[in-house]
């Protein structure tokens, strides 16, 4: 009977551990998600401002 407990011991230790480690890592890739998003965010603003600026150039060109 001892033998067992030990062993469930040691398989919850080892859940936690895993549980923790996946934790961590879940915590890592939000981080990194929201630095995508707001690169994302950036390079959506510059592009915006490109084709802006792009359409007022347009609009100065002649008329064939």
């Amino acid at each position: 009977m001892s033998v067992s407990l030990d062993q469930l011991e040691h398989k919850v230790e080892q859940i936690l551990a895993v549980c923790s480690s996946l934790r961590g890592e879940n915590q890592d890739l939000r981080a990194h998600v929201a630095g995508l998003e707001a690169e994302k965010a950036a390079l959506t603003t510059r592009i915006e401002v490109a084709r802006q600026r792009l359409e007022a150039l347009m609009t100065r060109l002649p008329e064939e």
